[in-house]
C-alpha cells in the first residue's frame, strides 16, 4: 500500500448507527482509508461522545485526523421514519412507498385515502415525514387536495408533497403553518415512477427538522456534520459503485432488517405493464408501478437479532428458533466457537435469501391467446455485474463467509427466481460505500478512487476493500 503523504488532506467520515458509531479516515489524495474506529452509539448520553471515542482512536492511528473536516450519516435514535399517503392504493400509494424506501426511510405506514383509510393513522404510526402523493400532472387536481384537506386535521409536522403538479400551489395552501417542500411528482404520467426530486426534498426535511429534533446531541457540530440518513447515503455509494464497477446489488445484513440496493440498467421496451417481443416470445411486466434503476427494500422482519426468530420462521427453519429466540432476548450476543458461529451464518443465509427473493421478483411462462409469455414482477437481478454483502455477520466473519452466506442466493434460478447468477462476491468490510456516499458531492475524485477498490476487491472471500485499511480498534464501552 502507498505510504500516506502526512499533509495530504483527510476527512473523517462518520455513521452513526443504531447500534454502533463507525468512523473512517479517507486521505482523498490516495482516496484510501487510513484509519478506522467504532464504538458503541451513545444516544443514552450524547450520541457525540462515541463519536470523540472513534476520533481519538483516529487520531492515534492518524495525526492529520485531529483538526479534519468530520462528514456523517446517522440512523441513530430510529432513523428517519416516513408515513406515505396516495389518493390511489394501487399506483401512488405503492409508489410513494418505493420512494420513501429509497429515500433512506423506514416506511412506518402507507395510507390510501381512496380506500378509505383513515389518515389519524399517520399520526399513531409515529413518522418524522409524511410523503403526500397523488395524480399525474394535468389530471384531476381534486383528489390530492382533499387528502391534504384530510391530513391538515390530524397531522403538523413535515410534509413532502409529490404529487399532481397542477394542485401543489392549492396543497401547499391547505398545508400552511407546517414544514412544506414541493418536490416534483413522482408519477408524472402513467408507469413512470420519478424518485429523484422527492428524494432530495425528503433529504432537506430529515437534514432541517428531523436531525435536530431527535435531540441526539446539545453540541451544534452534531448537525453541521450529517448530511443525511445513512440508508439514504449507502444507495449513493452504491450508485457511484455501479458506476465504476457495473449492475450492483447490495445486502445488508443487520441486527432488525437486512436492506437490499440495487442499481441495475434497466431493458428500456421494458415499463410498467409493458409487454416487449424476446427470443422466449413476449416478455410482459405485470408490475403496475414501473421499476426504477435505483431501488432499495426493506425487510423489517429478517435479521440477526431483534429480528432473529421471524427469520426462521419465514424460512421454515424450525431447528432454529431456539437459538434465534436467545439472540433476540441478547441483542449483544457476539458467537464464540464455530458452532455458534455456524448458527449466526444459518440465521444470515436464510435473511439473504428471502431479502433478495423479495427484492427480485420473479418470472414465469404462461400461455395466453398470445401465444407462450413471460411474465415478469420485481426487478430482473440476473446479469448484474458485483454482489456486495455487509452487516456485522460478513464483517467480522470466519474467513469464507460469504460464499456460505451467499449459498442458495447466487445462481439459483429455480422457480423463476430473478437473482444475479454470474456476480462478483465482496464484502464492504470497512464501512466503504458509507463514506463513499458522504464524500460523493464535495470530493467526487477521491469517492470514485475509494470504491474502486471495492469494485476491484477479492471474488468469494471475506474481504473487498481491507487491503486498503489498518485494523480497525472497537473502544470501550463508556
Amino acid at each position: 500500500m502507498p505510504s500516506a503523504d502526512r499533509d495530504a488532506p483527510v476527512v473523517v467520515c462518520v455513521d452513526f448507527g443504531s447500534t454502533f458509531t463507525k468512523a473512517s479516515l479517507v486521505d482523498l489524495e490516495l482516496g484510501q482509508i487510513t484509519a478506522a474506529a467504532e464504538h458503541r452509539t451513545t444516544i443514552d448520553t450524547d450520541v457525540l461522545d462515541g463519536y470523540d471515542a472513534c476520533l481519538a482512536g483516529l487520531v492515534e492511528q492518524d495525526p492529520r485526523a485531529s483538526g479534519a473536516q468530520t462528514l456523517a450519516c446517522s440512523s441513530a435514535g430510529g432513523g428517519l421514519r416516513i408515513a406515505v399517503v396516495g389518493n390511489e392504493e394501487l399506483v401512488t400509494a405503492e409508489a410513494g412507498r418505493r420512494v420513501a424506501l429509497s429515500s433512506g426511510g423506514k416506511v412506518v405506514s402507507v395510507l390510501s385515502a381512496g380506500r378509505g383509510d383513515d389518515l389519524s393513522a399517520v399520526t399513531a404510526s409515529e413518522p418524522d415525514v409524511v410523503l403526500l402523493t397523488g395524480g399525474t400532472d394535468g389530471g384531476n387536481p381534486e383528489p390530492i387536495a382533499a387528502c391534504a384537506r384530510e391530513l391538515a386535521e390530524v397531522w403538523p409536522g413535515p410534509v413532502v408533497v409529490a404529487g399532481n403538479a397542477d394542485a401543489q400551489a392549492d396543497v401547499a395552501e391547505i398545508l400552511a403553518g407546517r414544514p412544506v417542500i414541493l418536490a416534483p411528482n413522482i408519477v408524472p404520467q402513467i408507469g413512470v415512477l420519478a424518485p429523484e426530486g422527492a428524494r432530495v426534498a425528503i433529504r432537506e426535511l430529515f437534514l432541517s427538522h428531523v436531525i435536530g429534533g431527535k435531540h441526539l446531541s446539545s453540541r451544534a457540530d452534531f448537525l453541521a456534520m450529517v448530511r443525511g440518513a445513512t440508508p439514504d447515503v449507502v444507495l449513493t455509494g452504491v450508485e457511484l459503485l455501479a458506476e465504476v464497477g457495473g449492475d450492483t446489488v447490495v445486502v445488508d445484513v443487520g441486527g432488525a432488517t437486512t436492506d437490499v440496493h440495487s442499481v441495475v440498467e434497466l431493458d428500456p421496451d421494458l415499463r410498467g405493464g409493458s409487454s416487449v417481443s424476446g427470443a422466449t416470445g413476449v416478455i410482459l411486466d405485470r408490475d403496475v408501478v414501473a421499476t426504477t434503476r435505483v431501488t432499495r427494500t426493506v425487510e423489517g422482519d429478517l435479521g440477526m437479532r431483534w429480528s432473529a426468530v421471524t427469520t426462521a420462521e419465514a424460512a421454515a427453519r424450525d431447528d432454529l428458533v431456539e437459538a434465534a429466540e436467545r439472540r433476540r432476548a441478547d441483542v449483544g450476543f457476539v458467537p464464540v466457537g464455530d458452532d455458534e458461529c455456524d448458527v449466526d451464518e444459518a440465521i444470515a443465509r436464510c435473511a439473504v435469501s428471502l431479502a433478495l427473493r423479495r427484492h427480485a421478483g420473479r418470472s414465469k411462462v404462461v400461455v395466453s391467446p398470445e401465444g407462450r409469455v413471460v411474465e415478469r414482477s420485481g426487478k430482473d437481478l440476473r446479469q448484474v455485474d458485483r454482489l456486495v454483502g455487509s452487516g456485522g455477520v460478513l464483517r467480522h466473519g470466519r474467513p469464507g463467509v460469504a460464499e456460505r452466506v451467499f449459498a442458495g442466493s447466487v445462481g439459483d434460478v429455480a422457480g423463476g427466481w430473478q437473482l444475479p447468477l454470474r456476480p462478483a462476491v465482496t464484502v464492504d468490510e470497512h464501512y466503504v460505500l458509507a463514506a463513499v456516499g458522504l464524500l460523493s458531492v464535495d470530493h467526487r475524485d477521491a469517492a470514485r478512487r475509494l470504491v474502486a477498490g471495492l469494485a476491484d476487491g477479492p471474488v468469494g472471500g471475506k474481504s473487498g476493500s481491507s487491503a486498503q485499511v489498518r485494523p480497525v480498534p472497537r473502544a470501550p464501552s463508556q
